[in-house]
């Protein structure tokens, strides 16, 4: 089904719902647990997951309750790809802070990259209840709809979401690809074409309003968008990849479908 290649797009820069979002870095002069802390959360926010999983667990050996720190620890098993480690790490912070969202979003992020979309909608489905105005929840419920075919679903998660942080960038990025994801490229675009030209932009918002410009037919403007991100050869590969999507869409549309979308 051409929408389910489609789909396979959206698990590259599902993301937002997977993203880590670090907490600040403080500038402190003092050592002990907390300077560890923020050290390690400098390194996770850099990609140092090594470093950071070290610094996480010194942290840990000076205060072993601390959430914070076992949350860390999660993450950089999770970053580092280790997804079984991180689901018993956030299990055991789950555990330990029932009515903390983070090691809840842990768990729901694990499932999501497990591909268990049925363990992973429930785990966001509950945390949008419970914490209807956190934006990360909400980017995660709409990607697990989205991977799900409840395009329309999504949506009216990500337009509830937006009109309480309209300034969410995952958000937008993924209500435009959910709209591409249903088949309606122009609207996504419309939705991409509002953060896209920033200059603190994810790459995934461009890369998306490329897919949407070239399922239009417009694969020029697709090639600019791509080339600002990526070398030539990438942008010839999802050049080719995006006119595939195109040419199977149509095969699956209504013959009066064109003119619609």
């Amino acid at each position: 089904m051409a929408s389910g290649l489609l789909a396979a797009t959206l698990l590259a820069g599902c993301a937002s719902g997977g993203a880590f979002n670090p907490r600040p870095v403080a500038a402190q002069s003092n050592v002990g647990p907390m300077s560890d802390l923020r050290l390690a959360d400098s390194a996770l926010a850099s990609g140092s997951a090594d470093l950071a999983s070290s610094l996480y667990e010194k942290a840990l050996k000076a205060d072993p309750n601390s959430i914070e720190a076992q949350v860390g620890l999660a993450d950089s098993a999770y970053q580092a790809g280790d997804l079984e480690r991180a689901r018993v790490l956030y299990t055991r912070a789950a555990g330990a802070a029932p009515g903390n969202p983070a090691p809840q979003l842990g768990l729901a992020r694990v499932a999501l990259r497990q591909r268990r979309l049925d363990d992973a909608a429930a785990l966001y489905q509950t945390l949008a209840a419970d914490h209807p105005d956190n934006a990360v929840a909400a980017e995660g419920l709409g990607t697990v709809l989205d991977l799900q075919g409840h395009h329309d679903e999504a949506q009216s998660v990500y337009r509830a979401a937006l009109r309480l942080h309209p300034d969410a960038q995952g958000l937008t990025t993924n209500l435009g690809l959910s709209l591409i994801l249903a088949n309606k490229p122009r609207e996504g675009a419309n939705v991409l074409l509002d953060i896209a030209g920033l200059p603190n932009a994810p790459p995934q918002a461009r890369q998306n309003l490329a897919l949407a410009y070239a399922l239009l037919g417009n694969m020029s403007a697709a090639k600019q968008i791509l080339s600002a991100d990526l070398p030539p050869a990438s942008v010839d590969d999802n050049l080719r990849f995006y006119q595939l999507l195109r040419t199977k869409l149509a095969a699956a549309m209504p013959p009066d479908a064109a003119s619609r979308k």
